[in-house]
């Protein structure tokens, strides 16, 4: 690939954007009254962080860059969308929240040259057919009630219970295996 203007253009929109994550504020935590939540960016590396550590112990073959690289762009969409809360997304059509952070996606990474490469990625991420994928949805659910508990004890915050209040079911025997710890340990 050669360096010229409009690839080095190309690449810094793409950054940019990404950078916007550190200044995406994690809509949920604030709805429930936790006060200096998080931004999407703590999150992502919260969940690529997450997906390394359980591909470690993966019990199936798994190919670790792609893995990381799904983890890193789960979110990417949000630095346009911004994080829109699971409540409001029940009340819009189906299927809509894909098709927004696609769109979003395409956006950002329209006169990128590896566009098509991570935008493959992305797709397989949603497609969640692959262990790479399935383990990092793993890994994101699995940040976020990890960061759930974090709060809960560090503020006595109980809004939060609701994100405990029906039980998740993960793909990975070990990622159900560490959500159910963490069930034990809020009831501990």
């Amino acid at each position: 690939m050669t360096t010229d203007k409009s690839t080095a253009t190309a690449v810094l929109q793409t950054l940019l954007h990404g950078n916007q994550l550190k200044r995406t504020p994690r809509t949920g935590w604030g709805q429930r009254g936790v006060v200096g939540a998080e931004d999407v960016a703590a999150h992502s590396f919260g969940v690529v962080f997450t997906a390394l550590i359980l591909a470690q112990v993966s019990e199936e073959p798994l190919d670790l860059g792609r893995t990381l690289a799904m983890a890193a762009l789960h979110d990417l969409p949000e630095g346009l969308t911004s994080d829109i809360p699971s409540p409001a997304w029940r009340y819009l059509p189906a299927g809509i929240k894909l098709d927004v952070e696609r769109a979003a996606m395409d956006e950002m990474l329209a006169t990128a040259p590896y566009r098509d490469d991570l935008m493959v990625l992305w797709e397989e991420l949603h497609a969640a057919e692959t262990a790479e994928s399935r383990l990092v949805d793993d890994a994101d659910k699995l940040d976020l009630f990890i960061q759930a508990l974090m709060y809960e004890q560090q503020t006595g915050n109980r809004q939060l219970a609701e994100f405990w209040a029906v039980p998740h079911q993960f793909y990975t025997p070990l990622a159900q295996a560490i959500y159910d710890l963490l069930r034990e340990q809020r009831q501990g």
